[in-house]
């Protein structure tokens, strides 16, 4: 459960960065924000659900491989 939660503060903050670096925006435009194209709320929305994917896997994977490390079996969800 922890391991979730941090990986989503680090996924929200890769996407934060990300997104800044990438349109110059400070923020990422919401479905209803209307001064946003059709095209921005969609790449948006599409970018930040790869970014968040990605990072729950990483922080899935790298705590099994550290449950492993600290108790010699794999995790299985029984």
């Amino acid at each position: 459960m922890v391991v979730s939660a941090a990986g989503g503060v680090l996924a929200g903050i890769a996407f934060k960065q990300i997104w800044k670096r990438v349109s110059g925006e400070e923020d990422a435009p919401n479905a209803t924000d209307r001064d946003f194209t059709w095209t921005q709320v969609i790449v948006a929305a599409a970018a930040q659900g790869a970014i968040f994917g990605a990072v729950k896997a990483a922080t899935e994977r790298a705590g099994a491989v550290g449950y492993r490390k600290a108790t010699g079996d794999w995790p299985t969800k029984d």
